[in-house]
This record gives C-alpha cells, structure tokens and sequence, in this order.
C-alpha cells in the first residue's frame, strides 16, 4: 500500500505546492476532491495502475494553475513562480468550442463550395484542432485521437478524393461521402464532449 501511497502523495504534494496562492481552506478543498476522485477511480477501476489515474487527472500544475485562474490568482501566482501564464489561460475556452468548430468545418464546405466558404471550413478545422491541443479538459492521448479523427483523417481523405481523378462525381456518391465525414467528427466531438474532465 506504500508503493501506491507515495505517487498520489507526490502528486497532492506538488497540487498543494504550486497552488501555494489559493486561501488554506480552498487548497484543503482540492487537494481533498482530487484524493477523492483518486479513490473513486481506484475502486471504479481496480485494474487502472495508480500511473494511469494520476495521467488521466493531468498535470498537477495544470490543476492548480486552473485552480488559481478560477480563484482570481492566476496571472499573479505564475508570475510570481516566474513562469508563463499560458497554462492558467489554456481553460478559459469552453470544451465545447473547439468541437464545435471541428464539426461545423464539414458544413460550410459542404454548403459554401467556393473558394471563401472552403477557407472558413479549413480555419474552423485548424482552429478546433488548435484549441482542442491546448485544452485543459483532455489527455494528451485524447487530445491525439480527436485531431486525429476529426481533422487530420478528414482532411487527408478529403485532399486525396480532389486530388485524384478517381473520387465519385458530384450527385448522391459526394454527398454520401460527405455525410459521412460529418459522421465522423460529429462522433468524434461527442466521444471527445463524454471523455472530457471538468
């Protein structure tokens, strides 16, 4: 039980640590609800290593760089730590942002086939991409499987099908496979939304 114990409490030790700005009795309340979730997650899922739930919480100084941002102190404890504030802004997007612009990408190139509705469907991709990497509310390894499957498999099987003279002509054929992209990233933005921390 040692073993277990000392990576969660080097875990605790180092939330308490860098969120060191937060009131004592909010830094006893996180550190008491991720104890919490760690236990929960442990008895939902005794066959998760420790290593496994503690990756899938994030990054401690994350945690309490979202913590301080919530509690007013973010841009002013990083400072003081002498490090960027970007951490403590990367969770002021909502999660739904950037899935909503991977999904819509597919319907304003479908809808708007000229050259400035096509622009708008890339940015939304390139844009929800962006923000779904640099979003707190996923793991590194969701993060990767829905620009994965939402922008870069579209975008490859998209620019394959116009480059080649092979893909289905205009009529029922695109639309099908159009729909099916959608398909695709509406599916991949309601797993990424059910996955997502809070």
């Amino acid at each position: 039980m040692k073993n277990l114990a000392d990576p969660v409490r080097s875990y605790l030790s180092t939330v308490e640590r860098e969120a060191s700005a937060l009131s004592a009795d909010r830094r006893q309340e996180l550190l008491a609800d991720l104890a919490e979730h760690i236990e929960v997650t442990r008895a939902e899922r005794p066959d998760a290593t420790i290593g496994e739930v503690l990756a899938e919480l994030g990054d401690p100084r994350t945690i309490a760089a979202t913590a301080l941002d919530e509690a007013g102190n973010g841009a002013a404890g990083a400072s003081a730590r002498g490090r960027a504030d970007a951490p403590v802004r990367r969770g002021k997007v909502h999660p739904l942002v950037p899935l909503l612009m991977l999904t819509l990408s597919m319907p304003f190139m479908m809808v708007f086939t000229a050259a400035p509705g096509q622009l708008v469907g890339v940015l939304f991709r390139v844009t929800g991409a962006v923000l779904l990497c640099t979003s707190v509310h996923w793991t590194t390894a969701r993060k990767t499987t829905g620009v994965l499957l939402a922008a870069v498999l579209p975008s490859v099987v998209i620019g394959t099908w116009n480059l080649s003279t092979g893909g289905p002509e205009a009529g029922a054929p695109a639309l099908l496979a159009n729909l099916a992209v959608l398909a695709l990233l509406t599916g991949t933005a309601a797993w990424l939304w059910r996955v997502r921390r809070a």
